[in-house]
Order: structure tokens, then C-alpha cells, then sequence
């Protein structure tokens, strides 16, 4: 009868009510219709027991979980299952699943720096059940045990190392603070069972003053820098102010001894001039009348270096 029925409770109550009404049909008479009415309820009442039964003895555990037994008789039971469906005897057996993915989870702590500056970190975790764990994860934390063991031990272990190091240096330093704090997260959640995947510094936010203090001090850093910039210009020009007279010293001393040792240098100075003034008029589109003398253009009058006043 089972196989002919199947194991679908709907389908049985259907076949039921069809046995109960062929069985009115075959007994026409009055006094055999109370015996047949009184059968087809037992035979209705047996096949929803059967039914239900098979259904209760039933579950499914689904993809990315594992499920434990919990018996009223001996308690958690140490065998896991795995996905799929499995049996269990009703009322007396009940499934526990667990979801063994990671799961994130973010907490906010407000803590204090080594140089009591407070800061605001929001640190990221993504957990999960340790599942060759999950008999003993029910008994001491039970399902809900993300919300009773992550928020205590993230905000214990980040004032730990937060307090370890000053305001800027969480800046500075900001992968050796990460790496304490995924570590030492790690060691604190396997004392619960508990597998952290990743561990992240999503956050940090310093207090308005100190934010306000660290602009300020950048500010008067390019200032002083500025300042030095200024005065290292200064000594430049002045050392390059220095050269050139120096510069102009000697070649002052230079033209002084060429004029005293060769009269006929500053001839060739004048000659030398004379030619640059000429090509200079040339070039011009003005048509000037101005004296040779003057211009130093006549070169065939005789220089007072040759014909010196006396």
C-alpha cells in the first residue's frame, strides 16, 4: 500500500477519501454502512499518522551549513552532518543547523591613543564556526554565538593595541596596527571556536581638535619651510652678489693694466664700439644727421691715446 501511494501526505489523504468512497459504494445497504464509515476513519486516521511521521523523521540540511542532533535523552549528539537529507526520530530528535560561511561583521570602538588622543575605528571581521566544533559551540554559546563573543573581544583587542601607539603613528604605522590586531583576534576567537577569515582597519577618525591641531602644525611646517627657502635665496643672491664684484674687480684691474702695458687697447675699444653703434644705425629704418665725433664713428681722427693732452 505504501509503494502505491508514495510518501506524499496530500497524495495519501487523497487516496483515502477515494477508498472511503468506493467503500459506500459497494455496501448499498443501511446496516452495513456504520462498519464501513468506522473503517475508512481508522484506515484515514493511519495513513496521516504514517504520513506525518515520515515527514517529522525527515530534514534537509542545506548548502553551506551542518547540522547537530539534539536528543532529549542523551543531549547533543557528537556526529555532524553535512548537506543533504538526513533522519531523525520525531519528537524525541532535534536538528540544529548551523551556516559555517563567513559572515562579516562590523564593530565600532572609541578608544584612546598612547598620547591620549581619542580616535573612532571601525574594524571589519568576516567569521565562521569552526564545524568540527559545533557540539561544543551549541552547549557553550549556542546559535547566537557571533553577537556574544565578536563585539567583547574586537573592542578588548583594539583599546589593547590602539593604546600601544600615538595618534599619528596609527597613520604611519598603519599596517604593523592591523597586523596586531588581526593576530591577536585570531588567537582570542579560536579559544571559542570561532575561525576569523580577514580582519580589516575599515575606519579611523580622529577627535575635530586633534584634526584641527594636525592642520595647524602642517601649516606652520610649510611656513618654516618657506622661511627657509627665503633665506637660502638670500644667501644666494648674496654670495652671487659677491662674484660679481669680484668679478667686476677684476676685470676692471685687468683693463687698467691692458691700458697701462698697450695704449693701443682702448684704441680697439673705440674701434669696437664705433662698429657696433654703425651696425645699430644701419639696422634702424630713422634717417639721423649726428656728429662722428660724438657717436665715436670717426675712427680716422687721431685717439688721445696717441696725442695725449699735455
Amino acid at each position: 500500500m505504501s509503494n502505491q501511494w508514495g510518501n506524499d501526505p496530500q497524495q495519501q489523504v487523497k487516496q483515502a477519501l477515494r477508498s472511503v468512497q468506493r467503500m459506500f459504494g459497494s455496501n448499498g445497504g443501511r446496516n452495513n454502512a456504520p462498519k464501513g464509515a468506522i473503517g475508512a476513519t481508522a484506515l484515514l486516521v493511519g495513513l496521516s499518522a504514517l504520513a506525518w511521521g515520515a515527514n517529522a523523521s525527515l530534514y534537509n540540511v542545506d548548502g553551506g551549513h551542518r547540522a547537530i542532533k539534539y536528543s532529549r535523552v542523551n543531549g547533543v549528539h557528537p556526529d555532524i552532518y553535512g548537506e543533504g537529507t538526513h533522519l531523525r526520530v520525531p519528537w524525541l530528535e532535534t536538528p540544529i543547523v548551523y551556516d559555517v560561511r563567513a559572515k562579516p561583521t562590523s564593530i565600532q570602538s572609541l578608544t584612546g591613543t598612547k598620547d591620549l588622543q581619542m580616535v573612532n575605528i571601525v574594524c571589519r571581521v568576516l567569521s565562521r564556526p569552526d564545524q568540527h566544533k559545533l557540539p561544543v559551540i551549541y552547549r557553550t554559546l549556542g546559535t547566537d554565538y557571533d553577537e556574544r563573543v565578536l563585539p567583547s573581544i574586537i573592542n578588548e583587542v583594539l583599546k589593547s593595541v590602539v593604546a600601544q601607539f600615538n595618534a599619528s603613528q596609527l597613520i604611519t604605522q598603519r599596517d604593523r596596527v592591523s597586523k596586531m590586531i588581526r593576530d591577536q583576534l585570531t588567537k582570542r576567537a579560536l579559544r571559542f571556536n570561532l575561525v576569523l577569515d580577514d580582519v580589516s582597519l575599515t575606519h579611523i577618525t580622529f577627535s575635530p581638535e586633534f584634526a584641527s591641531a594636525v592642520e595647524a602644525k602642517q601649516i606652520a611646517q610649510q611656513d618654516a619651510q618657506r622661511a627657509a627657502f627665503i633665506v637660502e635665496r638670500a644667501k644666494q643672491e648674496k654670495q652671487s652678489t659677491v662674484v660679481r664684484a669680484d668679478g667686476e674687480a677684476r676685470s676692471a684691474e685687468l683693463i687698467g693694466e691692458a691700458i697701462k702695458n698697450q695704449p693701443g687697447f682702448l684704441e680697439l675699444r673705440r674701434i669696437e664700439t664705433a662698429r657696433d653703434i654703425a651696425h645699430t644705425l644701419q639696422r634702424s629704418n630713422n634717417r639721423l644727421v649726428l656728429d662722428a665725433s660724438s657717436l665715436l664713428l670717426n675712427v680716422t681722427e687721431p685717439s688721445s691715446v696717441e696725442n695725449p693732452r699735455k
